[in-house]
């Protein structure tokens, strides 16, 4: 493929994030929309294997916390999805449901898999030496959104993980919320994202929850995405599934669980937003499908010199453990150089008859778009300092954007005032349900997304809104 384009392909994402977003997964070769049906799409390569080096960062955090995998049945009878009131109040209008056969109940789709896991762990639990149990799956989950969809960040069918935990004690089951926002926390930050930690309000838990938290990125236009939840449920769903263990002093006690779900399809689509810039994709080293892309610069005479050249850079790089791909196809150099930052392969090493002659290396960042020359001796530690920098230089940027849109209101008018600008406001409020419908109507759509946990905040007056005695400070957002 020989790609000729303009190297600025892409309009400013801050200024038209809709149009920069859809042109990023067509042109960086990401999905297929072309599927036609609403709200599911084509995964391509490029993005699975974007979408694979999240996950096991994910998994590797849980696996090395004492959970396993599993896998479970796509299909939940209708019955066990109705055990919990709550629960299926928040999930029936969002269900595809199987006709059963004759005979037969009515199946539906996952659209999380609480009432899946859960009748069985009634049948695995009987005593307080099989608990922990901690297990996981990394699978599909179905929801039919009334909403308009956008792959990966609102569809009918994404990918996430999902953890199910069950305990002997609410302790136990709260310090493993802890341990699933760390989890999160550790990953995030090897992906370079900003990010927001709140509890939910009471009102806007996750169906058959006693605590949820959720993370909350920031996007380009100022709206915000929630990429991951944890959850205590309590004994909400044990007491319905009847998951009774034994415990050390001779009494029959229902377990306390947690579920987690860091979403990958919308991870995916936060590092794709937060990083993009208008030449294309931009990622860190961690979550970069191809690291180091070695590109030749041909020259009559001296073509196989140069390629062999190539490879022998790629192998010493691979040595490194890194991903590494030697670009010897017959597009000019110009076409390969706009391919890869369109797809954003962090670095990119170049060699011809210069690098030849002066045993150097001409390498390319692509998050600043910066070009320098090294001694070749000097590869492996430049390589190993620049992932690191490209991470650090990430983060900063982003969180340098988080921090300049959060704004502090002290009234409605403010608060108004903030939307109008696409802020993220910081307010003190009153904790009532009503209070919160009143700014939304008022914002044109924000939302109180609650309290924060990664930042302490204290109270410093009445509520921003309606003036009562504030509870706690929340973040208010409008999300996708």
């Amino acid at each position: 493929m020989v790609l000729l384009q303009p190297e600025k392909a892409f309009p400013d994402k801050e200024k038209n994030f809709s149009e920069w977003y859809s042109l990023i997964l067509e042109r960086a070769e990401l999905v297929d929309i072309r599927y036609n049906v609403k709200g599911f799409v084509v995964y391509r390569p490029n993005l699975m294997r974007l979408i694979n080096l999240i996950r096991d960062e994910l998994e590797r955090g849980l696996t090395e916390t004492g959970h396993q995998p599993v896998l479970f049945p796509l299909v939940i009878p209708m019955s066990y999805l109705r055990k919990e009131e709550e629960h299926i109040t928040g999930f029936e209008a969002e269900v595809f449901k199987i006709r059963g056969e004759e005979g037969e109940e009515d199946l539906a789709l996952r659209p999380t898999s609480e009432t899946a896991f859960y009748p069985m762990y009634s049948l695995w639990i009987h005593s307080y030496r099989d608990l922990p149990l901690k297990l996981f799956q990394t699978v599909t989950v179905y929801r039919k959104e009334t909403k308009a969809t956008r792959p990966l960040i609102r569809g009918r069918e994404f990918l996430w993980i999902e953890a199910h935990d069950a305990f002997s004690s609410k302790d136990d089951a709260l310090k493993q919320v802890s341990e699933d926002i760390r989890i999160t926390k550790n990953a995030l930050e090897k992906f370079g994202l900003a990010f927001i930690v709140v509890e939910r309000e009471e009102w806007d838990k996750f169906p058959g929850a006693e605590k949820t938290f959720a993370f909350d990125c920031i996007m380009p236009e100022g709206k915000v995405l929630q990429i991951a939840t944890t959850h205590y449920l309590g004994t909400k769903f044990s007491i319905p599934f009847e998951i009774i263990f034994l415990d050390k002093d001779g009494s029959k006690k229902y377990v306390h669980q947690t579920c987690f779900g860091p979403g990958l399809s919308r991870m995916a689509a936060a590092v794709i937003s937060t990083h993009g810039d208008e030449y294309g994709l931009v990622l860190p080293f961690d979550v970069a499908p191809i690291q180091v892309v070695i590109v030749p610069i041909p020259k009559e005479g001296f073509e196989n010199r140069i390629v062999e050249k190539c490879f022998e850079v790629g192998e010493r790089l691979k040595r490194l453990n890194l991903r590494v791909k030697v670009d010897d196809s017959e597009d000019r150099p110009g076409s390969k150089f706009y391919k890869w930052e369109l797809y954003g392969v962090p670095v990119r090493v170049e060699v011809g008859v210069k690098e030849l002659e002066e045993n150097k290396l001409t390498l390319f960042r692509r998050d600043l778009r910066k070009r320098w020359t090294i001694e070749d001796s000097f590869l492996e530690q430049e390589i190993m300092y620049v992932k690191d920098d490209i991470l650090s230089f990430l983060r900063s940027r982003a969180y340098e954007r988080l921090e300049s849109a959060l704004v502090r209101v002290n009234c409605r008018e403010e608060g108004i005032e903030a939307s109008k600008n696409g802020k993220i406001i910081l307010m003190n409020f009153c904790g009532q349900k009503e209070c919160s419908e009143k700014i939304k109507e008022d914002t044109g759509g924000y939302e109180v997304r609650g309290r924060r946990v990664d930042v302490e905040e204290k109270v410093w007056g009445p509520c921003a809104w309606c003036g009562r005695t504030a509870e706690k400070v929340v973040v208010v957002a409008k999300s996708f």
